[in-house]
């Protein structure tokens, strides 16, 4: 800032005179600063995100000609990925320098797989199928989740309990399975079709017919 000097001229016989300047002292040299080590940490239990307020990020090292203080960016939620938080050094004459630190977050929470058994009827040609809509019973994921099934169809060879198995899987490609069980049921009467015939005693007085 301003410094006031006196400048004082003395002459051989003692006389002296004095007069006053300003000496401003400009501070124009950047600070430097290293952010903290790249981190990586899990989503928070319940959810796709991880809460800033519950991260520690570290501490960066930076350093000043004068004094220096720092700060980060960070706000909010970290969301799945890399996030860049950035760190900014600051000293009283208000120049700056930046560095950045990567905060990744994963999911490593597998999906929850809930089940439910079903019971279906054979169709006139002796065919049924089932979706996963039908076998699940309220699957979650804390970032979403996409059900599959390892059998869907039937036919008259699976008449009585088949065990299915549902699979739930997340983007980050957690997985959980459940099993359920499929009852194929075949109520459908047959169609009996009858033609009169007219047959021949033998020589013994008889005679045999067959179902065809």
């Amino acid at each position: 800032g301003a410094n006031t000097v006196t400048l004082t001229g003395v002459d051989a016989s003692g006389n002296t005179s004095t007069v006053t300047a300003t000496v401003t002292v400009v501070d124009n040299t950047i600070p430097t600063i290293t952010a903290p080590a790249d981190i990586s940490l899990n989503v928070d239990a319940n959810s796709c995100v991880a809460a800033v307020s519950g991260v520690t990020l570290g501490s960066p090292t930076a350093a000043d000609n004068c004094s220096v203080t720092t700060a980060n960016n960070a706000s909010g939620n970290f969301v799945l990925g890399a996030n860049t938080v950035t760190w900014t050094a600051t000293d009283g004459s208000g120049n700056t320098a930046t560095a950045s630190q990567t905060v990744t977050v994963v999911d490593n929470i597998a999906p929850t797989v809930v089940t439910q058994n079903v019971i279906v009827n054979l169709d006139a040609l002796g065919n049924a199928s089932v979706t996963t809509a039908d076998i699940d019973n309220g699957s979650s994921d804390n970032c979403g989740i996409t059900l599959s099934l390892d059998v869907t169809t039937f036919t008259c060879a699976n008449i009585g309990v088949n065990t299915v198995t549902l699979t739930g899987t997340d983007a980050a490609g957690n997985s959980s399975t459940a099993s359920a069980t499929v009852t194929v049921v075949d109520n459908i009467t047959p169609t009996t079709t009858a033609q009169n015939v007219t047959v021949n005693l033998d020589a013994s007085g008889n005679a045999t017919i067959t179902t065809a």
